[in-house]
């Protein structure tokens, strides 16, 4: 049985001899033509029909893809999973995004790039092309020109591929045999993969084992407590007071909070519980004052404690008619400001709690007082 030929190689001396030789071998449609150049020849892919690489394509898709999966991560953790509110800025404050965004697109389109090339357009882990084990590789790998007719598909008439060339002005020329290719799942790949991915980890492992024992701190990759930080309490010289904590600056707040600006009872008269009876908000307002007000204010609100003889103070009696007559406003100043032994619950309670127990004291207030409407019962 004769061998088989992968293709014949002719070396030409110069680019232009190479240039010159390919549409002379062209209209003869001897087989596909392949060039192998020490270094890159302009319009040589136009010269030999070759289609524009697919790789640039496939980066550009593959980084649009990477940017937007950056974006969508960090719109998910920041907006949903752990919302959290920066310098005051929205939650989806996307020009804060565009570093990750921007690593994930390179991260994207590295890998395509990479991958696509090796595996999907140079046919990679194939490392037996017939040119690397040839003779002329020694010269086309420093300053001569290969241009290889190539079997396409069918058998490869040598001689006239070897005629052909010498036509063209090639100075030698050598035949190429069919190379074995050993399939993907065969037992010497599957070898040289393991003991290759082996080797790469143990080079790895120990290389990254004993890099951290003989430079265990290499500026400016220091460790996280040998960097230079400033401590609660301490002071600091870079501050004209001299403290290390400043107070936030005059006039700021808290995104979401609304300032409570009233001085005086009398002042927050005017406001109006926003909330409705409704008994979800019944059920809020019983639920805070039981955990809140009931140890000082007693069950009924009339100023009875749960609490011992010991406890000293005097709560309000809030069924008194000074405290019926209160406006809303008022009751929710003493809550926020604190009044006498009361301290303030503008910390405890938000402004919602606030108002449900305040509709829960004028119904305590009502059912101590009822009208005859109210002990009615339905018709």
């Amino acid at each position: 049985m004769s061998e088989r030929i992968f293709g014949v190689v002719g070396l030409f001396d110069s680019a232009d001899a190479l240039m010159a030789a390919i549409p002379r071998l062209k209209e003869k449609n001897l087989g596909r033509l392949e060039a192998y150049t020490p270094y890159p020849v302009h319009g040589l892919e136009k010269a030999l029909g070759l289609r524009r690489s697919p790789v640039g394509g496939m980066v550009m898709v593959m980084g649009a893809l990477g940017a937007l999966s950056g974006l969508v991560l960090e719109w998910w953790a920041n907006v949903h999973d752990y919302p959290t509110v920066t310098g005051g800025k929205p939650l989806f404050s996307w020009q804060a995004f565009v570093p990750v965004m921007f690593e994930v697109t390179v991260l994207f389109a590295t890998f395509t790039a990479g991958l696509a090339m090796l595996f999907l357009l140079n046919k990679l882990p194939f490392f037996g092309h017939p040119i690397l084990s040839s003779k002329a590789i020694r010269a086309i790998t420093r300053d001569r020109f290969g241009l290889s007719i190539e079997a396409d598909g069918s058998d490869l008439d040598v001689e006239d591929a070897r005629q052909a060339l010498l036509a063209a002005g090639a100075a030698e020329v050598e035949a190429l045999p069919m190379p074995e290719v050993a399939g993907p799942m065969s037992a010497r790949f599957l070898t040289r993969t393991a003991l290759g991915i082996a080797i790469s980890c143990a080079v790895a492992g120990y290389g990254t084992y004993w890099g951290t024992k003989l430079f265990p701190a290499l500026p400016p990759m220091i460790h996280m407590e040998e960097q230079p930080k400033l401590n609660a309490q301490e002071s600091s010289a870079f501050f004209r007071d001299g403290h290390g904590m400043q107070l936030p600056a005059d006039g700021a707040v808290a995104r979401g909070h609304m300032p409570y600006l009233f001085a005086s009872q009398d002042e927050a008269a005017s406001l109006v519980n926003p909330l409705p009876r409704s008994p979800q908000v019944m059920a809020e307002g019983k639920r805070v004052y039981e955990n809140r007000c009931v140890v000082c204010h007693g069950p009924l609100g009339d100023g009875h404690p749960t609490l011992t003889s010991a406890y000293g103070a005097k709560p309000a009696d809030l069924q008194s008619q000074t405290f019926r007559e209160y406006p809303d406003g008022k009751i929710y100043f003493v809550i926020v400001r604190g009044k006498g032994a009361m301290p303030s619950y503008a910390g405890e309670l938000t402004p919602d709690e606030r108002w449900a127990v305040i509709h829960y004291v004028r119904a305590l207030q009502r059912a101590q007082d009822a009208s005859a409407s109210d002990l009615k019962g339905p018709k």
